[in-house]
């Protein structure tokens, strides 16, 4: 059986075909999914606990995928109200974050293989109590614009790996190009959690699970989108070949 990948949605007020609300996903994160053997499905919107649980209890891993900021009240409730207009928050009134939040607690509870992108990243980190950086641009100027949405199927800087990490190991690589289409970005790292990969301007770029203590058979988080290279680097598609080596291994367990 192929591993049952779940996928995270965003969402939009408008859709297309009623002008109601509606979800949004880009097909490259479904695409990288089948090409690495598994099976994708997306997550509707539920806040009802029960819902989540089963969802994640059929799944055999879930994807955190990318989209609108991390409401800063969720991880700085006394942020300044000037800095936290810099977040471009989800326009859905927080369903995203309360969803996503509740669903990494399921993940966590059942132990399910975990492969967050962008957002994801960021909000992982938040869910085991970390903070992000609102605003890249006015908070920490530095050499390279992380926000290039013109070039967000290119390479655009490079990113170093700690030695022997989970990343440097999937990857076979010490340091890796990626594509770069974000403002915000992790501040102070969780409890349970290590960075991995840093820009060289000390963006941190992925986080793990330390080896020692794992809470999940398989957790990496990432900043950048691999989804959007692995058609042309194998480095990138071996992420979405790691996962789903994991989410089979939980399926095996299953059955």
């Amino acid at each position: 059986m192929k591993p049952l990948i779940l996928i995270t949605p965003d969402f939009e007020p408008k859709g297309v075909e009623f002008g109601d609300a509606a979800l949004s996903l880009s097909r490259r994160y479904a695409d990288a999914v089948r090409g690495a053997g598994g099976l994708p499905v997306v997550l509707p919107p539920a806040a009802e606990r029960r819902v989540l649980a089963e969802s994640v209890a059929r799944a055999a891993g879930v994807l955190l995928t990318g989209g609108d900021d991390v409401a800063p009240e969720i991880y700085a409730p006394k942020m300044d109200s000037a800095r936290r207009k810099l977040a471009r928050v989800t326009p859905d009134g927080g369903l995203r974050d309360l969803c996503e939040l509740q669903l990494l607690a399921e993940v966590f509870r059942q132990r399910k293989p975990l492969l967050a992108i962008c957002r994801g990243h960021q909000i992982l980190n938040v869910a085991l109590g970390g903070t992000l950086v609102v605003d890249l641009p006015t908070q920490r100027p530095g050499e390279i614009n992380h926000r290039q949405m013109d070039r967000k199927c290119e390479a655009v800087h490079s990113v170093r790996l700690t030695p022997g990490s989970l990343l440097a190991k999937i990857t076979r690589q010490q340091t890796l190009a990626v594509n770069s289409t974000h403002h915000q970005a992790v501040d102070r790292v969780a409890p349970g959690l290590r960075t991995v990969a840093v820009s060289p301007d000390g963006v941190v770029e992925a986080l793990e699970q330390p080896p020692e203590t794992p809470a999940l058979p398989f957790l990496l988080s990432v900043q950048w989108h691999p989804e959007r290279l692995q058609d042309r680097d194998p480095a990138q598609r071996a992420i979405f070949a790691a996962f789903m080596a994991a989410g089979r291994r939980q399926t095996k367990t299953k059955l």
